[in-house]
């Protein structure tokens, strides 16, 4: 079998699987910016909103950190995974650019 991976046929964001005869290849994890294989402990640099933590890309939850992220009075911050959203708190909702008691 040769060993097409050798001369890393895939593009930046994707890894190359050996198989006999072939290869393929796949996606990187979505918290890696370029990878060495499967998996957020093969990410050659962490995406932005993740952070290296024990040798893996870990989302970062930006709702918790010290300095507030979402500014607007009865605002909640909702982590997503690489980043967060802010939505009007319960019984709020978004009308132009605050959020009104309904």
């Amino acid at each position: 079998d040769l060993d097409e991976c050798a001369s890393s046929p895939c593009k930046d964001e994707q890894y190359c699987l050996n198989t006999d005869g072939s290869f393929s290849c796949k996606a990187c994890d979505a918290s890696c910016v370029g990878c060495t294989g499967e998996g957020s402990d093969k990410c050659k640099t962490c995406a932005s909103g993740y952070v290296k933590e024990d040798e893996k890309c870990t989302d970062i939850d930006e709702c918790n950190l010290p300095e507030k992220v979402c500014m607007k009075e009865n605002e909640d911050c909702v982590n997503t995974s690489g980043s967060y959203k802010c939505v009007c708190s319960e019984g709020f909702e978004d009308k132009d650019v605050t959020c009104f008691q309904t």
